[in-house]
Formats: structure tokens, C-alpha cells, sequence
């Protein structure tokens, strides 16, 4: 191995980047691949007509530690993410608000003072904080989430307009199939920990220039090269090396990361034999769609919050984008998981969304265009008892990084930069490395 370690990252999203960004401070020597001349991976801008919408709609959590300090590690500024306490509005519903106060009284007085949930559907709430608190959140066995909801004794409001939503939203599963322990951890770290952890951090800017964009040129800056519309077909072996096939440099590595999406795997490393059973477990992962429909109105929309939920139909979230620094009258509309919506056509569904807005914030300004942009394998099925690959795999100096990879998390961008920095420090380890403060290197 080279005194400075030559390391490769294949794929360009989030874990992608935090694996880059980790290596670059350790004194690892960096090439990052992707295939698309967009960085972002299932996380990234799209162009229409003139506009710069994301491929889906995300939101960061104030419990997303490793997310939020790989962005100011490249430099991106706080004011880039608009800081919301947490506010599940249902208008004409629900509203439940998190009060300004230290945990566990801001969701405390947050629930006392919440409108739309009667006394029956707060203590309801508050005995499975409660129970999951008084378990460490440990579900033991693992079940489905609507199976702990049904033993908690959920109200059917509660379980309608907070549980179902916010499980749907977090593990992008329906209730009836998803990890109840995925989703107690996910409560442990936002609604059962630190009052910020629970904040809304909702992007001002695209997805791509959120992270990716912002780390490639922290990494460009420090003498890493990253190469767009560089597909790798595959990864060879050398001795104790790897050559990659569709590297026009043809350089020899000594540790290669795999960050594309868990579906690209078993081509990628097809020579290497012993990943056979790592293989086989990815593609035992079953996957979920997400739809985001972007609408664009020739004037404004009045929103009582810049996120609101939407409950009876289709959609499931709406965002006001002129709220969070884009342009008058963007809306997008999300449905995560597998549904009803499926089963009808891209102009129903556009219709039929509309309808629902229009119910829900009144007359709207005539619309200019649409788009719905469907990623149908935009998550792993987050079941319970599901075995997810390690980073680690049985040929050294090979590696994966993803949201799918093996994490008490569901498929979010915190798991994908989680699993890019343990990717990054494991490699830095083997070399007998560790990470520097390089913030103000050159």
C-alpha cells in the first residue's frame, strides 16, 4: 500500500461525499466517480422549464448530528436550512406545535395546548412516549409499527393524523409493514431527546447544493478530483489493489468505496466472488416509491406553515417553497410509500391533488405547469427484522456506503452520510490514519 492511501468513492450522492470528505481530512488521496453529470444520487436537483426543483422533497432533522456537521465541515452556511420547531398542521384538523421550551416540556405543554386531539388522544400519546421511554426503546420482538400502535391503545385521530404520517414520512413504509423499532429509534432521537432534536430543518436551497455540490469543491480545493459522467462498469481486483473498469486514468487503488444505490452493487463488484452473499442480500431488499409533485401557480398560496399535512387523499405533505427562498406560488406535494395512488395516471393524480390543496387552503392562482417526479425505488422496505449489509465486506479494501447500509436508521440522509463517514474512518483505520482539522487548509 502507498504511504498516501489512493482511495476511489463510487457514486456521488450523500454518502458518497461524507465518505470523500471524511478520507480528505484523514490524508487519504480521493477520486470520486459518478455516472450522472448531476451529483446528488436519489437526493439531487432537476431542471424545468427554467426552474431548479428536487428529484423528491426532504427534510432534515435537528437530531441529523453527522449530516449537520458535514455541512459545516465543507462550509455550508446555518441560514441554508430554514430552523421550524416541530408543527404537525393539519389545517382544519389538526395542530400540534412543540412550545419553546427545554424537553420534555416543549412537546409536553406542546400536546397540553395542541388543538384538534382530545383528551383521550393526548393520554394516548403520551403512553407510548411513556412505554417506549420506559423500554429504552428496545421493541423486543420486532413487529410492525401498527402492531405497537394497536398494543398502546392509539386513538384512531392519533394514529391517523400523527403516527401514520410521521412513520410513513421517516421509514417510507406503511405502518401495517414497517420496523416498529426503526421507528422507536427514530422518536428516541427527535420527539424523545433534546428539545432541537425535534426541530424542522426544511432546505432553502436544491438538494445538490445543499451537500454535494458545496463538498466537491471543498474536496477540488484540497487537490481531490471528483469526475462527472464517469460511469464505472465494474471493479476489478489487482493483487491487493483495484482497477476500475471506465476509469480513463486507469489508476490502481487501494481501497475502493461503493456508494451508489444498493441496486447497482451485484454489477459493480461481479468480479469479486466473495461478495456473493453480500450481494444476495442486497437484492433481497425490497423497495419503495416516493412521488413529489411539483406545482408551479402564477401567484401566491397562502400557507399557514411552510409544511402542512394533508389527510383523506392522495397527497400527504405540502410545502410552500416561496417560504423557504423559492420562488412565488412553488408547491410541491409529496406521497411517500406504495398506495392507492398507484393505481391511476400522472394526469388524475395531478388533477386530484389540486382538488385537495384547493379543500385545504381555498381558491387557487391558475396553475402554470406541472411535474411529478416518481423515483420507484427511492428507499429500502424499512420491515421489521430486516437484514441490511454492513459497510465492511469479506474483500478487503471493499466497501459500501448507503442509507442502506446496516444502521439503527430508516433510509434517510442521515443513515447515507452516517454510513459514508464509517466508510471513511474504517478505511482511515486499516491505514493506520485518522481525521485532521483541515477547515482551513488549502
Amino acid at each position: 500500500m502507498s504511504l498516501t492511501p489512493q482511495v476511489a468513492v463510487v457514486g456521488g450522492g450523500y454518502a458518497g461525499f461524507a465518505a470523500a470528505v471524511t478520507l480528505a481530512r484523514g490524508g487519504a488521496r480521493v477520486t470520486l466517480f459518478e455516472a450522472s453529470r448531476t451529483l446528488g444520487g436519489r437526493a439531487r436537483v432537476v431542471e424545468k422549464d427554467g426552474y431548479r426543483v428536487d428529484n423528491g422533497q426532504h427534510i432534515l432533522l435537528g437530531a441529523y448530528a453527522e449530516t449537520l456537521r458535514m455541512l459545516r465541515l465543507v462550509g455550508v452556511k446555518p441560514s441554508v436550512l430554514e430552523t421550524r420547531r416541530l408543527a404537525l398542521v393539519y389545517p382544519g384538523l389538526c395542530a400540534l406545535r412543540a412550545a419553546p421550551l427545554p424537553a420534555p416540556l416543549h412537546l409536553a405543554l406542546g400536546l397540553l395546548t395542541a388543538r384538534g386531539l382530545v383528551l383521550a388522544d393526548k393520554l394516548a400519546m403520551a403512553r407510548l412516549m411513556r412505554q417506549l421511554k420506559g423500554r429504552k426503546f428496545v421493541v423486543e420482538p420486532d413487529r410492525p409499527v401498527s402492531a405497537l400502535l394497536a398494543e398502546t391503545r392509539q386513538t384512531d385521530t392519533l394514529t391517523r393524523l400523527i403516527w401514520e404520517p410521521l412513520c410513513v414520512a421517516a421509514l417510507n413504509t406503511p405502518v401495517a409493514q414497517a420496523s416498529a423499532q426503526v421507528f422507536a429509534n427514530v422518536l428516541r432521537d427527535s420527539l424523545g431527546a433534546s428539545a432541537s432534536a425535534s426541530d424542522l430543518l426544511l432546505p432553502k436551497v436544491d438538494l445538490s447544493e445543499l451537500f454535494p455540490v458545496p463538498a466537491s469543491r471543498w474536496l477540488a480545493m484540497r487537490g481531490h478530483t471528483v469526475r462527472t459522467a464517469e460511469p464505472i462498469k465494474t471493479i476489478q481486483p489487482e493483487g491487493e489493489y483495484f482497477r476500475l473498469d471506465g476509469d480513463p486514468w486507469s489508476t490502481r487503488y487501494d481501497h475502493v468505496v461503493v456508494a451508489s444505490a444498493p441496486y447497482h452493487v451485484a454489477a459493480l463488484v461481479e468480479p469479486l466472488p466473495a461478495l456473493a452473499p453480500v450481494v444476495a442480500r442486497i437484492d433481497a431488499l425490497r423497495h419503495e416509491p416516493i412521488v413529489t409533485a411539483w406545482l408551479a401557480f402564477d401567484g401566491p398560496v397562502k400557507f399557514p406553515e411552510p409544511m402542512i399535512g394533508m389527510s383523506g387523499g392522495y397527497g400527504q405533505w405540502a410545502f410552500d417553497r416561496a417560504a423557504l427562498g423559492g420562488p412565488e406560488g412553488l408547491v410541491s406535494v409529496v406521497i411517500s410509500a406504495s398506495g392507492a395512488h398507484q393505481e391511476i395516471g400522472k394526469d388524475a393524480l395531478e388533477i386530484a391533488l389540486l382538488q385537495e390543496l384547493q379543500a385545504i387552503l381555498g381558491p387557487l392562482p391558475a396553475l402554470k405547469w406541472a411535474q411529478i417526479i416518481t423515483e420507484k425505488r427511492a428507499t429500502f422496505a424499512c420491515t421489521p427484522g430486516i437484514e441490511r449489509p454492513r459497510c465492511a465486506t469479506p474483500h478487503p479494501g471493499l466497501w459500501l456506503a448507503g442509507d442502506y447500509v446496516a444502521s439503527e436508521y430508516p433510509a434517510t440522509i442521515e443513515a447515507a452520510v452516517q454510513s459514508g463517514v464509517i466508510a471513511g474512518r474504517s478505511i482511515l483505520k486499516r491505514c493506520g490514519l485518522r481525521e485532521q482539522n483541515l477547515l482551513s487548509a488549502p
